[in-house]
């Protein structure tokens, strides 16, 4: 009997011992720990990864003699007490003018805005129509109509709160988009998620993959994206795609469709170029990079966004978003390390000011990566990969919006220590701003059917995170399907 009581209290000390490591491991991944990246094992399920047919209603052109088509707005000014709101009209200019009130079909103001239009090889758009708003108070719902007559369309929109440090605030997050059956999954799942602006990362249409980059592409995509651009801002990024540079077509001027297409507002951040700008809504800073202009330092994004950097105000904005296309941590065989030289323009400048969040798109998949940097880096000495940064921003890959090239599936292996999370999927994010310390972080798979985050962290505010008055939040349980970091 003492030699079984042995072996049972032997066995005993044994599986206590495995719970704690387990639990150990589970409490250090929830930390600024490079130590348990996952692999996601599921596997998506097949759905059409063709471009809808452009007879499918999602595309359907409203009804009335040059109707406002393709209406999306986004901010308008540096503070959000603007927007700037964008149509089309096919037949002929009509007019440019915004009505606008606070009451549905009461419009007490109006607002004239300016037409432009272009060409690419043998296409010709229609007549785009970019109208500032501005004035406007914060958070208020504003309803607006533009066209004439029986086609006249009507529209609203809600502004921010006040620009303030505790300002709570929904963002989505949505990157190389399309417009596949899997993109139409993608929008319909984030619209269902209360989201209050978009942050897209780059690649809109895909127009470039089609004969001649076909501009009707364009067209199409803009009508698709309508059902949420029309309603609340999207503030824009630009992508490889939407280079559209064919020599062999006479076409020689990069982003010519992006730029007259969706209008930034780049001059009130002081920038030069629509192309990189800056906004600040309720309690976050957004600073949005150019992956394809020049950003060598003293290139003029590169002396913006040192400038743009000097200018923020964590007190009033505490939280840091930069934006930017092309990843410059990813793991996916999938555009691996081509986002290297502009880490090496502005990764230092990144954990100088303590961006807190870095979203990016062009891999097909979906990673996080925890707070790392490699700005330390010397192959002589030894230091050669990225080391765990607390003062440095965590690195997020959302490119997987749905469009028709398909997914990045080949991740390499092993998992690379910075990698948190990865998994190849369709998907969105939402980031949901708390106060000033912390916010909920949600990626959600289309594949779900539901919005059930597949991967959620609560983030501190990298100014306010060493603030020993900060408010805490109730402390997460971790379910066996997930758990919830923290950063």
């Amino acid at each position: 009997m003492p030699a079984k009581r042995a072996t049972i209290l032997a066995k005993s000390m044994e599986l206590q011992s495995l719970l704690f490591i387990s639990l150990s491991l589970i409490l250090l991944c929830s930390v600024d720990h490079v130590i348990c990246g996952r692999t996601s094992t599921f596997i998506r399920s097949e759905w059409p990864s063709t471009d809808i047919p452009l007879d499918n209603e999602v595309f359907a052109i409203p009804k009335g003699y040059n109707a406002p088509q393709q209406v999306h707005i986004t901010q308008g000014d540096y503070d959000g007490k603007a927007v700037i709101i964008s149509w089309v009209t096919v037949s002929e200019p009509g007019t440019s003018e915004v009505l606008y009130g606070k009451e549905e079909h009461k419009y007490e103001h109006s607002a004239q805005g300016k037409t432009t239009n272009y060409t690419f090889y043998n296409y010709k758009s229609g007549y785009i129509h970019h109208c500032l708003v501005d004035g406007l108070e914060y958070d208020t719902k504003y309803y607006y109509k533009i066209g004439k007559g029986d086609a006249a369309r009507e529209f609203w929109f809600q502004t921010p709160p006040t620009i303030d440090p505790d300002a709570p605030y929904i963002f989505g997050i949505i990157g190389d988009l399309g417009q596949t059956f899997n993109s139409l999954s993608t929008l319909e799942h984030y619209m269902q998620t209360g989201g209050q602006a978009v942050l897209f990362v780059g690649d809109l249409s895909y127009a470039d993959r089609y004969e001649f980059n076909d501009g009707i592409r364009w067209d199409s995509w803009g009508r698709f994206v309508e059902r949420s651009a029309a309603y609340q801002p999207w503030i824009w990024t630009a992508g490889n795609h939407e280079i559209e540079y064919r020599p062999d077509l006479g076409e020689t001027f990069n982003f010519k469709a992006y730029k007259h297409r969706y209008a930034t507002p780049y001059v009130a951040s002081k920038s030069s170029s629509p192309l990189w700008y800056a906004v600040r809504r309720a309690s976050v800073h957004i600073i949005v990079l150019s992956s394809y202009s020049p950003f060598v330092k003293y290139a003029p994004q590169w002396f913006w966004l040192l400038e743009e950097l000097k200018r923020v105000d964590r007190e009033k904005t505490p939280w840091l978003i930069v934006l930017m296309h092309t990843p410059l941590y990813n793991s996916n065989e999938a555009h691996y390390m081509e986002g290297e030289s502009m880490r090496a323009a502005f990764e230092s400048l990144f954990v100088h000011y303590k961006v807190d969040i870095v979203f990016s798109g062009h891999v097909h998949a979906y990673e996080r990566s925890y707070r790392i940097s490699n700005i330390n880096y010397n192959i002589t000495s030894g230091s050669r990969y990225p080391m765990p940064d607390k003062s440095a921003p965590v690195y997020i890959t959302v490119g997987d919006g749905g469009n028709q090239e398909g997914l990045a599936v080949r991740f390499s292996e092993p998992q690379p220590d910075y990698s948190a999370f990865r998994e190849a999927s369709y998907g969105h994010s939402t980031l949901e701003l708390k106060n000033r310390t912390h916010a909920l972080y949600r990626w959600n798979r289309n594949d779900d059917g539901k919005p059930v985050p597949t991967d959620h962290v609560v983030f501190h505010n990298q100014y306010w995170a060493s603030n020993t008055r900060r408010r805490r939040l109730k402390k997460h349980r971790r379910s066996q399907a997930s758990y919830i970091a923290t950063y």
